[in-house]
């Protein structure tokens, strides 16, 4: 069989392969716990559910413009205008299939064979493919201090004169941290002079702890939407629980927004209007459930914090945001993926290594669950890595004596 050279070398996304795996194994009644999924268990807020089932059952279940229905639109207008401090027109919006959709089109839209696009280590594990299906060239930026922030020194190292774009994801998949706003003030100083797209992924925008903010780029900026060179990314998966729905949205420049529309409009033809409805309910409707599950977050950061103080040779740099940490297991083994694997078949606990992130000799764990599932998720790694911990742990209702150490 013959296929793209392009399409052969993609990836295969490690978070839902590991799903697909834990799935599974509780199929054959294992007691896996999932810290891999980055998947908030609240309830899909009841003006989403509403306004959902009110388009379904008028029946009216049609085709809508390319570019979002105008009233969802509207609705992230003002969104924009409450958290940016930026009117924008509806032609400086779109809505699209989920956020990484978003990021798709940008991609598709702006970049020409073998552009660059510079990627900020740790990353989201799907910006380097995205680049590579678009034909660009992923330029990875790895801290060379530990830490999870670049400098913008090592930043303007990588650019050349190919560069086309730098994406910032703060606060940050994987790791948690909040860029500070002098390293964003300096990054949307740069991209205005040098005319490269600052792309700002902030579906996590929201989900700070312990009075920490993630500053918009636009604040950094007098230039408006249309003539800035910054492109945001939002949708309601994360913010609202609403991850099965697949709306985002981008706020950007009119002339990309119309290239991307016509890229939507030749590929999916845009979003279903019963998930558009679902996600102009969400954005309409009571705010008090973003809060709710930010505080309900906090607490599970709060407890995973805790679990770690005893955890013998892990290093963890504390989440500011979102609702993953990436702790430092090389103490134990610097090979990411074998750590990952042998808490699976070991622990029966999914996590995700942290080289599928550009950060090996680390692991991806997800706090968005329950409480019960991180405390016990946490006592069942340290069972399996640190050999100070107890030698016996029940799995389920099954006694599992470590003989590995």
């Amino acid at each position: 069989m013959r296929l793209s050279k392009l399409a052969s070398e993609i990836a295969e996304s490690p978070t839902l392969a590991l799903n697909e795996e834990a799935r599974l194994l509780r199929e054959r009644g294992e007691a896996v716990i999932n810290l891999g999924i980055g998947e908030p268990k609240n309830k899909t807020p009841i003006n989403a559910i509403l306004a959902s089932a009110a388009k379904l059952t008028s029946g009216e279940v049609k085709y809508v413009p390319a570019d979002g229905m105008p009233s969802l639109k509207k609705a992230i207008i003002r969104y924009t205008e409450e958290n940016y401090d930026r009117l924008a027109a509806p032609e400086n919006v779109i809505v699209t299939n989920g956020a990484k959709q978003s990021l798709f089109n940008i991609m598709y839209s702006i970049l020409n064979p073998q552009d660059e696009v510079i990627v900020l280590a740790p990353y989201w594990v799907s910006y380097p493919e995205i680049i590579k299906m678009c034909m660009g060239r992923p330029v990875i930026v790895t801290p060379e201090d530990g830490t999870f922030t670049p400098r913008f020194e090592e930043i303007e190292r990588a650019v050349t004169s190919y560069t086309r774009a730098i994406i910032v994801n703060s606060p940050n998949n994987p790791s948690g941290v909040i860029y500070p706003p002098a390293l964003i003030e300096k990054l949307v100083d740069f991209c205005e002079r040098k005319g490269i797209y600052l792309i700002c992924d902030d579906i996590y925008h929201k989900l700070t702890f312990d009075d920490n903010v993630a500053v918009p780029a636009y604040r950094f900026t007098k230039k408006d939407i249309e003539d800035s060179h910054i492109i945001v990314v939002n949708g309601v998966a994360k913010l609202y629980g609403m991850t099965g729905f697949r709306v985002g949205w981008v706020v950007a420049p009119r002339e990309l927004v119309r290239v991307m529309t016509n890229v939507t409009a030749q590929t999916t033809s845009g979003v279903s209007p019963v998930s558009q409805a679902a996600a102009e309910g969400a954005l309409n409707g009571l705010q008090s459930v973003v809060e709710a599950l930010r505080l309900q977050i906090q607490n599970n950061r709060d407890v995973l914090l805790q679990e770690f103080k005893s955890f013998s040779g892990v290093r963890l740099i504390e989440p500011q945001g979102t609702f993953y940490a990436l702790p430092d297991i090389r103490a134990f083994n610097g090979n990411s993926v074998e750590v990952a694997r042998f808490l699976l078949k070991k622990a029966m606990v999914v996590t995700v290594p942290g080289r599928e992130f550009g950060m090996e000799g680390h692991i991806r764990i997800s706090f968005s669950g329950s409480v019960k599932d991180v405390t016990e998720g946490i006592a069942r790694i340290k069972w399996a890595l640190d050999p100070t911990s107890p030698n016996e742990i029940y799995i389920g209702d099954k006694k599992m004596i470590r003989d590995w150490m």
